[in-house]
Protein backbone atom coordinates (compact mmCIF):
# COMPACT_ATOMS: atom_id res chain seq x y z
CA UNK A 1 0.00 0.00 0.00
CA UNK A 2 1.35 3.14 -0.87
CA UNK A 3 1.53 6.32 1.55
CA UNK A 4 2.39 9.76 0.93
CA UNK A 5 3.34 11.80 3.88
CA UNK A 6 3.91 16.12 3.27
CA UNK A 7 6.06 18.48 4.80
CA UNK A 8 7.13 21.94 4.86
CA UNK A 9 4.11 24.12 5.19
CA UNK A 10 3.91 27.00 7.29
CA UNK A 11 3.26 30.36 8.35
CA UNK A 12 5.40 32.77 5.79
CA UNK A 13 5.08 36.71 5.16
CA UNK A 14 4.18 37.65 1.19
CA UNK A 15 7.48 37.76 -0.98
CA UNK A 16 8.54 34.72 0.76
CA UNK A 17 9.77 31.22 0.39
CA UNK A 18 8.84 27.57 1.67
CA UNK A 19 9.70 24.36 0.44
CA UNK A 20 7.05 21.22 0.48
CA UNK A 21 8.29 17.90 0.55
CA UNK A 22 6.17 14.85 -0.14
CA UNK A 23 7.99 11.32 1.01
CA UNK A 24 6.53 8.32 -1.12
CA UNK A 25 6.19 4.29 1.00
CA UNK A 26 5.36 1.21 -0.77
CA UNK A 27 5.97 -0.12 -3.51
CA UNK A 28 5.07 3.19 -6.58
CA UNK A 29 5.59 1.15 -9.80
CA UNK A 30 6.30 3.47 -13.02
CA UNK A 31 5.76 5.26 -14.40
CA UNK A 32 3.71 7.46 -12.68
CA UNK A 33 3.08 11.22 -12.41
CA UNK A 34 3.32 12.81 -8.90
CA UNK A 35 1.86 16.23 -8.37
CA UNK A 36 1.33 18.83 -5.85
CA UNK A 37 -2.81 20.46 -6.04
CA UNK A 38 -3.96 22.84 -3.18
CA UNK A 39 -7.23 23.64 -1.78
CA UNK A 40 -8.08 26.97 -0.30
CA UNK A 41 -11.77 27.78 1.74
CA UNK A 42 -14.61 27.08 0.03
CA UNK A 43 -12.78 26.19 -3.70
CA UNK A 44 -12.09 23.56 -5.26
CA UNK A 45 -9.12 21.22 -5.09
CA UNK A 46 -7.06 22.65 -8.08
CA UNK A 47 -3.54 21.03 -9.21
CA UNK A 48 -0.15 23.21 -9.10
CA UNK A 49 2.49 21.36 -10.89
CA UNK A 50 3.28 17.40 -11.41
CA UNK A 51 5.87 15.50 -12.82
CA UNK A 52 6.03 12.33 -14.54
CA UNK A 53 9.03 9.75 -13.66
CA UNK A 54 10.34 10.39 -16.64
CA UNK A 55 10.56 14.39 -15.75
CA UNK A 56 8.32 16.35 -17.91
CA UNK A 57 6.99 19.03 -15.88
CA UNK A 58 3.54 21.15 -15.65
CA UNK A 59 2.61 24.17 -13.73
CA UNK A 60 -0.73 25.74 -13.34
CA UNK A 61 -0.39 29.11 -15.23
CA UNK A 62 -0.81 31.16 -11.30
CA UNK A 63 2.63 29.63 -10.40
CA UNK A 64 4.51 29.32 -13.44
CA UNK A 65 7.84 31.62 -12.51
CA UNK A 66 7.42 31.40 -9.00
CA UNK A 67 7.42 28.03 -8.17
CA UNK A 68 9.74 24.13 -8.84
CA UNK A 69 8.73 21.04 -8.66
CA UNK A 70 11.07 18.48 -8.30
CA UNK A 71 11.86 14.57 -7.43
CA UNK A 72 14.22 12.39 -6.33
CA UNK A 73 13.24 8.97 -8.18
CA UNK A 74 15.45 6.55 -5.72
CA UNK A 75 14.27 8.21 -2.75
CA UNK A 76 10.55 8.31 -3.28
CA UNK A 77 10.52 11.95 -2.80
CA UNK A 78 8.58 14.55 -4.03
CA UNK A 79 9.33 18.62 -3.77
CA UNK A 80 7.56 22.24 -4.34
CA UNK A 81 10.18 24.99 -4.01
CA UNK A 82 7.73 28.25 -3.70
CA UNK A 83 9.27 31.27 -3.99
CA UNK A 84 7.62 34.99 -3.87
CA UNK A 85 4.72 33.97 -2.23
CA UNK A 86 1.37 35.62 -2.09
CA UNK A 87 -1.43 35.68 -0.12
CA UNK A 88 -3.57 33.91 -2.71
CA UNK A 89 -1.41 30.76 -2.58
CA UNK A 90 -2.89 30.27 0.98
CA UNK A 91 -4.42 26.90 0.73
CA UNK A 92 -3.55 23.42 2.49
CA UNK A 93 -1.44 21.25 0.02
CA UNK A 94 -1.77 17.93 -1.62
CA UNK A 95 1.08 15.22 -2.61
CA UNK A 96 -0.89 12.86 -5.18
CA UNK A 97 0.50 10.21 -6.99
CA UNK A 98 -0.85 8.63 -10.08
CA UNK A 99 0.62 5.34 -11.02
CA UNK A 100 -1.96 4.43 -13.50
CA UNK A 101 -3.38 1.64 -11.83
CA UNK A 102 -4.40 3.81 -8.44
CA UNK A 103 -4.38 7.07 -7.50
CA UNK A 104 -3.23 7.83 -3.68
CA UNK A 105 -3.43 11.08 -1.95
CA UNK A 106 -1.37 12.66 1.33
CA UNK A 107 -2.95 14.26 4.18
CA UNK A 108 -2.30 17.81 2.93
CA UNK A 109 -0.01 20.48 4.61
CA UNK A 110 -1.14 23.99 5.25
CA UNK A 111 0.52 26.42 3.30
CA UNK A 112 -0.05 30.38 5.02
CA UNK A 113 0.66 33.66 3.12
CA UNK A 114 0.45 36.97 5.00
CA UNK A 115 0.25 40.26 3.50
Amino acid sequence: QVQLVESGGGLVQAGGSLRLSCAASGSIFSPNIMAWYRQAPGKQRELVADITSGGSINYADSVKGRFTISRDNAKKLVYLQMNSLKPEDTAVYYCNLDNFRADYWGQGTQVTVSS
